[in-house]
């Protein structure tokens, strides 16, 4: 039997020792070749373009944002401007709708008052002239003197009276309604003054001491129904007034939209029956005792067109008290009103006015307070004219336009006694 040698069968499976050396330098050198080639660093122009192209998509992303931001800005501008139109419309809206009201009732005032004269109801409401105010003098079918007496010092007559109109924006009547028989002596007789001097204004009103505040309501309503002014003033006609010295008073609040112009006091709420200005809605105004929200006294206020056109509206609404200036205060609270307080529209008789006069504080009006108006007015009212009335040019030199309280070149002079 054959046997083989041992070392014969190892070395004919053993690679020889160079062949061996040589696959290993061969796998070595074969690795080192396809590793650069799988791990190649890319070259600065490489690292340049993706750089350019990375920045130049963040530069278009920061572009996109900005706009995006701008026309969010934008929009909520043009959000911001479209409210502020709205508003604006609105507004607009509004004060038509005011004027709109206010002229249905002008015409609904004029046409259904059967007293006003047809000369005064063919008057065009859109097309009125402007004045500067309406001075309404409060008086009775029993003031024929005193009527007369204001005539015969404060207030113009005849073409006077009509150039005060024309040339100096003032309109001036006597304000009175009718009596409870339609057509009586007592109408004749205001009917025939009326045709001696022209100077009233007639109201749809039935006269009465009790009913002063529905007649201070008409008279309102109806002043602005006829002239557009831009102030209208009640006064009593137991009352001196100096023209100039008013109209330049109100010529400085002639830019406010609201005034209520006046002596403004606040006195006691009378209670008790019998006294003279009971109040018997004395309870509204809390306990007994109490008084009454400031208001303008009744002798002489004025109130701005808003304030008439106001009334005018709400004439069918508004509480009547048994104190007309009670009422006319009643009327403005809740309302955006400047109250103005000045005391040269209640000055005393002489020597108060007087005094006052020669220092160069010429007043508006004056009266005496114990009497509610000037003590037998009939008798001293000339009295009151010659010692604190302003001088007799006055009214027909003022400039009311660019009068100011503290201008020189508008103050009035005293009237220059004989």
């Amino acid at each position: 039997m054959y046997v083989k040698n041992r070392g014969e069968y190892a070395s004919k499976h053993v690679l020889p020792k160079k062949l061996a050396i040589l696959l290993c330098f061969a796998s070595f050198f074969a690795g080192m070749f396809f590793t650069n080639r799988m791990w190649m660093v890319p070259d600065a122009k490489s690292i340049v373009k993706k750089t350019s192209r990375t920045g130049d998509e963040q530069h278009v992303d920061c572009d996109m944002k900005i706009k995006v931001l701008k026309n969010e800005d934008n929009s909520s501008r043009g959000i911001s401007g479209s409210q502020h139109s709205i508003e604006t419309v609105d507004k607009a809206i509004s004060d038509l709708e005011i004027k709109l009201m206010a002229a249905r009732a002008e015409r609904e005032t004029v046409m259904k008052d059967t007293i006003i004269s047809e000369d005064l109801k063919n008057v065009e409401l859109t097309s009125r002239r402007k004045y500067l105010m309406v001075i309404g003098i409060n008086t009775a079918f029993s003031s024929r003197k005193r009527r007369d007496s204001v005539r015969a010092t404060w207030m113009p007559q005849g073409e006077k009276l009509k150039q005060l109109e024309e040339e100096r924006g003032i309109i001036m009547r006597f304000v009175i309604g009718h009596s409870s028989t339609s057509g009586g002596i007592l109408d004749k007789a205001i009917e025939a003054e009326e045709r001696m001097h022209g100077d009233f204004l007639r109201l749809q009103h039935f006269e009465g001491y009790l009913e002063l505040s529905a007649k201070t309501k008409t008279y309102f309503a109806t002043a602005v129904s006829l002239w557009d002014a831009e102030f209208y003033v009640k006064v009593d006609d137991d009352v001196h007034v100096n023209l100039a010295t008013l109209g330049m008073t109100l010529a400085e609040h002639r830019k406010k939209p609201r005034v209520y112009i006046g002596c403004m006091k606040s006195g006691p709420v009378l209670a008790r029956k019998g006294v003279k200005y009971h109040e018997p809605e004395y309870w509204k105004f809390g306990e007994v005792g109490n008084k009454y929200f400031r208001h303008a006294t009744g002798q002489l206020y004025a109130i701005s067109k808003d304030l008439a056109t106001y009334i005018l509206i709400n004439q069918d609404v508004l509480h009547k008290y048994a104190n007309e200036d009670v009422s006319l205060g009643s009327w403005f609270i809740g309302l955006d009103v400047e109250h103005v307080d000045d005391r040269r529209l209640c000055c005393g008789t002489p020597p108060d006015c007087e005094w006052k006069a020669q220092a160069g504080n010429i007043c508006v009006a004056s009266f005496d307070w114990k009497c509610s108006g000037i003590c037998r007015s009939v008798e001293r009212i000339m009295e009151v004219h010659e010692r604190c009335g302003e001088d007799k040019n006055a009214l027909w030199t003022t400039n009311f336009v660019q009068t100011t309280r503290s201008s020189n070149s508008g103050k009035i002079h005293m009237r220059e006694q004989a």
